[in-house]
């Protein structure tokens, strides 16, 4: 499989990993224990090495559930997790974004707890918190590397110049933020930021949150707990959304050109904007991970990204509603 660094931190990773958040929360019910761990396996034996979890997620059930997987063979995986967002944890509302080093000290000895580790590999401020200076977050952050604790620091969904502050306090070794074929707004910003100080972009919801998978229909209804609704996500507004799914059938002439699925030319796009580019599609279904995987073996042709490259400009719906854009890019 195709391997990259994640900045300059000396860990290898496969390009494709898991994003792993569906299996406990957003995107439908929650997997039983003992499906999730059986997925979690499938996949190193499939050679995913590269799991991408959060203290958000679940509130701790998907920490949770990493650590029954992982806690018998720590060595064969790189953990990601974020801490940031807070929850009310009666009932699940969000709270507000906490940086400070009292919630950070708080929520990486849960997340070690919960992973059953006494490392997390890397570990990122999960939105950027707009009360506390960056450069306060990340040197807090940084006593973590120092302690053994964490292996490499990440920011998510921050702007190019939260980037480079927090870069001059601690080297960054990765930016996660949303980018596919259908949201590029980071390329004329935090991704030349990225590229500049020689990290990682890791790139979640390459697949635009199903979208790009080819699977959808007009009528589509979202299942109870799936998030992609037109309250949350603009894109699934009913007209948005119909107006997107034609946009698809642009990736789908590319993929039957390769003999492939629209997801997988959907994360070949994406490995193809550079060797510092890193994807982690979810799943809760094997083969769904087996196929994706697959995606790192198609090269496209020039003319066929520029063809896929015209769509971003014609999608329907931001990426986020007003509410929630605050620390989007931040």
């Amino acid at each position: 499989m195709l391997k990259r660094e994640i900045g300059h931190s000396g860990i290898f990773v496969n390009a494709i990993g898991l994003g792993c958040m569906g299996l406990s929360e957003f995107y439908g019910p929650a997997v039983e224990t003992r499906d999730g761990v059986a997925l979690l396996h499938a996949a190193i034996d499939a050679g995913v090495n590269h799991f991408d979890t959060a203290q958000l997620y679940g509130m701790g059930a998907n920490e949770r559930l990493l650590g029954e997987a992982f806690h018998d063979r720590r060595d064969k995986v790189v953990i990601a997790t974020k801490f940031g967002p807070v929850r009310d944890r009666q009932t699940g509302a969000f709270l507000d974004v906490d940086g400070s080093e009292a919630n950070m000290r708080a929520a990486i000895e849960e997340s070690l707890q919960f992973l059953k580790t006494d490392h997390v590999d890397l570990y990122y401020l999960h939105r950027v918190d707009l009360k506390t200076p960056i450069e306060e977050t990340v040197g807090a952050m940084a006593k973590l590397v120092d302690e053994g604790k964490v292996r490499a620091l990440g920011l998510s969904e921050a702007s190019a110049d939260t980037l480079r502050r927090a870069n001059k306090v601690h080297p960054i070794a990765a930016l996660q933020s949303e980018y596919s074929i259908f949201s590029r707004d980071i390329e004329d910003g935090s991704l030349k930021a990225v590229d500049e100080i020689g990290a990682s972009l890791v790139a979640y919801s390459p697949l635009g949150r199903g979208l790009l998978t080819g699977s959808y229909t007009p009528d589509h209804t979202p299942q109870k707990g799936d998030f992609r609704s037109a309250a949350t996500q603009p894109r699934f507004e009913t007209e948005a959304f119909r107006a997107n799914l034609e946009l698809v059938d642009e990736v789908k002439a590319v993929a039957a050109a390769h003999n492939a699925k629209p997801a997988q030319i959907a994360l070949a796009w994406v490995l193809g904007r550079g060797d510092n580019v890193l994807t982690i599609p979810g799943t809760t279904k094997l083969a769904n991970l087996e196929s994706n995987l697959a995606g790192a073996d198609i090269g496209l042709t020039t003319s066929e990204r520029d063809r896929l490259n015209a769509l971003a400009d014609r999608v329907k719906g931001a990426r986020y509603p007003e509410s929630r854009s605050s620390n989007i890019n931040a």
